[in-house]
């Protein structure tokens, strides 16, 4: 009897899931991007988001939900019920926040599940513009003569901007002081107005301000040039060999939501970024789609894996570590 209440209470519990699947979304989504307007993740979540509405017929909020390098907002989605109502834009920050952080607010692998890899922005560093340098090999000069008296900024302590530069110092032997914002939008802004010298971030935070020449680009920080800025050398063909930045951004939901809703969410990211006005859009904000076989759940969840272990490495090289 004992058994047979059990198979019948799974049964029950079961049904409801998949009757709760079958109608979602019945209601507005939330997408919660965990850095502040203005920023690369911003960009790409407000891009998707529109796109997204469209294919699933409800409207995707945005909510930005800033702090701790993206952890704040990764977290809450974490604690979230698993009915597919809170969604995050995750990114390099989670799997970096995994090593960074002492005591991480949430665990990346078991509690989040990983729906798709929407797209990658590659790193681009940019200096206020009247730093008196015009490539790296000056920019590397410069910095080491007068460290003592530079900053550099970043989107929030442990974000990716603030780990790559901070890999940068130690690749070109510096000690520069950080200057921790709440979010790309706000860092950019602090650049423009010269207030403090150099930002490693993403190509769509930028890409304006350096058509506009309110900052100088000094290099991006791949091995290969973006084709949305062609004409900037890349830190590798100017002699620095150890840097190679970029970030990537997947949706996750909740532990425990339910399959079918995974694969909902899934499948109208999918057709969501392969419409020929996102991926105009994309191209317009220096951002590149992945390919279809880096697109399943399953290959998110083992990328995210090894994400966390690529970035530990260097992390813990650098002596780079948050309370």
């Amino acid at each position: 009897m004992r058994t047979v209440a059990l198979c019948l209470a799974a049964s029950l519990v079961s049904g409801t899931s998949s009757a709760l699947a079958e109608k979602w979304p019945s209601r507005p989504v939330t997408m919660v991007v965990p850095f502040a307007p203005g920023g690369g993740t911003d960009v790409l979540g407000r891009i998707a988001g529109r796109a997204l509405s469209e294919v699933l017929g409800q409207q995707v909020i945005i909510e930005n939900v800033g702090g701790a390098g993206g952890m704040v907002g990764s977290a809450r989605v974490a604690k979230a019920a698993p009915d597919g109502y809170q969604f995050v834009l995750g990114s390099r920050a989670d799997a970096i926040n995994q090593t960074l952080y002492k005591t991480p607010l949430y665990n990346l692998v078991t509690d989040l599940a990983p729906v798709v890899l929407v797209a990658e922005q590659p790193m681009v560093l940019v200096a206020r513009k009247d730093l008196p340098v015009a490539n790296m090999q000056e920019f590397i000069a410069f910095v080491r003569k007068n460290q003592a008296a530079m900053q550099f900024g970043s989107a929030g302590a442990g974000s990716t901007g603030h780990i790559d530069c901070a890999l940068l110092n130690a690749a070109i032997g510096v000690d520069i002081p950080h200057i921790p914002y709440r979010g790309g939008g706000p860092a950019m802004q602090d650049l423009i107005a010269g207030r403090f010298d150099y930002f490693c971030t993403l190509t769509p935070t930028i890409m304006q301000q350096i058509g506009s020449n309110l900052v100088k680009p000094i290099a991006i920080l791949t091995r290969d040039r973006s084709p949305m800025l062609p004409n900037l050398p890349s830190a590798y063909e100017q002699g620095l060999k150890d840097i190679d930045a970029s970030t990537w951004f997947g949706f996750f939901l909740p532990a425990h939501t339910p399959a079918s809703i995974i694969e909902r969410l899934h499948d109208a990211t999918v057709a969501a970024m392969d419409t020929s006005w996102v991926q105009e859009r994309l191209n317009e904000v220096g951002t590149a789609s992945v390919s279809a076989e880096r697109r399943s759940p399953e290959y998110l969840r083992d990328f995210v894996k090894t994400e966390i272990e690529r970035n530990a490495a260097p992390i813990k090289a650098a002596g780079i570590s948050v309370n």
